[in-house]
């Protein structure tokens, strides 16, 4: 049986966009939809028997018209290919009004065949082309949801109504694992935070503001794969039972700028006992947008600080990429960047976002005791290209000529 997971698609994420002049829409949801694409091309190339969606369809809850025809385009690919297609709701996709609509009803109000959405905790039974398998939907769990079984959380502190979220879905989870049949394969889609996982930033969710799980409390023997959404980088948490966040399909912004994208592709033996079920699995790299941040440190004794950031520019691959240049240089060489042609050299990438100026105040040299606005003109120059670390046959070249200005200067009449 091969399974895909994925998760966080975020269309709507328009940031470093631009109108594509053909279509009027962003370049940025072309970027989006591009990656989504080469998901659903794979799914249907390998026949696969089941795709999983782990939550976050939209940027946020309320997504326009287009956003949703283009998301349901591609469902509807998997679909119409007879490819089971499993939809979880994240907190983007789901409202903070209890009674509301989450983004993803429409299919279930719809009825749309080998389409099947989960915006609550329970398991869901999907027949595929190599038998059946189990799903425990763990969708993201809004405080209102909580407020509608009556518990209360009435005067509870964030970290206290934090914990009350955690217990209480530790406790379903543990009894919706007692329903699950042995014999039959069983994943979980679920759309939390793992405490363990990190961010893209290599930041631990312990230190975040979320409700979550641990490990252990999702890792049940009962599954044979934890296909994880929420958090958008990639990373294994557990290897028996297999617990992965697949990641999100496309960076959203420079946080992301390492990480890799994709999605996961599993492969188990529907006929093997629990926990020994998993047989392969892969995680496939798509396309996803580059983002490159070129960082260029001036060093004080540079002549010509413009050619050097260009060529640091030009070694660069960012035909593709969204950039962001950072130069570190004292407030004189500061003076000394053509920005302009700096500007004109980024022209080539895909998005520029900023240029970046971290400017140090340069400290005034001294010889012994005597300051440089004590100094002949001869005597500073000296000193300047000293500083600069010059040649000494090209210093006495460059004074030699700044002598004879000076000299014709003082012996200019006064006009």
């Amino acid at each position: 049986m091969h399974i895909i997971h994925f998760s966080d698609v975020h269309i709507g994420v328009e940031n470093y966009s631009k109108p594509n002049p053909q279509t009027g829409l962003s370049t940025r949801l072309k970027d989006f939809l591009d990656t989504f694409d080469e998901l659903v091309d794979f799914s249907i190339n390998e026949d696969v028997d089941l795709v999983v969606f782990s939550g976050d369809a939209y940027k946020n809850r309320d997504p326009n018209q287009t956003q949703q025809r283009e998301f349901a385009k591609r469902i509807m690919r998997l679909a119409q290919a007879k490819i089971p297609v499993f939809l979880l709701s994240g907190n983007h996709d789901v409202p903070h009004v209890f009674e509301r609509a989450s983004s993803l009803e429409i299919y279930k109000t719809l009825e749309i065949q080998n389409v099947y959405t989960a915006d609550t905790l329970d398991i869901h039974n999907i027949d595929t082309k190599n038998g059946p398998i189990q799903i425990l939907a763990l969708p993201w769990i809004r405080k209102s949801n909580l407020l509608a079984q009556r518990v209360n959380l009435e005067g509870k502190s964030h970290e206290e109504v934090n914990l009350q979220i955690q217990k209480t879905i530790d406790a379903s989870i543990q009894q919706m694992a007692l329903k699950l049949d042995p014999k039959v394969p069983a994943i979980c889609s679920a759309h939390v935070t793992i405490f363990e996982s990190v961010t893209s930033s290599e930041v631990s969710m312990m230190l975040g503001s979320d409700h979550g799980l641990y490990t252990n409390q999702l890792a049940l023997p009962c599954f044979d794969y934890i296909a994880l959404g929420h958090i958008h980088k990639h990373q294994v948490l557990n290897q028996k039972p297999l617990m992965v966040y697949s990641g999100s399909l496309q960076r959203v912004d420079f946080g992301e700028e390492k990480d890799t994208k994709g999605f996961c592709s599993i492969i188990l033996d529907p006929k093997a006992d629990v926990g020994n079920r998993i047989k392969d699995f892969k995680f496939i790299d798509v396309n996803a947008r580059k983002f490159k941040t070129i960082s260029v440190s001036i060093p004080d004794k540079e002549l010509n600080p413009t050619k050097t950031i260009i060529e640091k520019i030009d070694s660069e691959p960012i035909e593709d990429s969204i950039v962001k240049l950072d130069i570190s240089a004292s407030s004189d060489l500061d003076a000394m960047i053509d920005y302009s042609a700096v500007k004109n050299a980024l022209n080539k990438s895909y998005y520029l976002v900023s240029i970046n100026k971290n400017i140090s105040e340069q400290t005034r040299n001294r010889i012994g005791d005597i300051e440089q606005n004590h100094l002949s003109p001869l005597q500073a120059l000296e000193l300047y290209f000293k500083s600069r670390e010059l040649s000494e046959d090209r210093i006495e070249k460059l004074l030699k000529h700044a002598s004879e200005i000076i000299n014709q200067h003082n012996t200019e009449p006064d006009q």
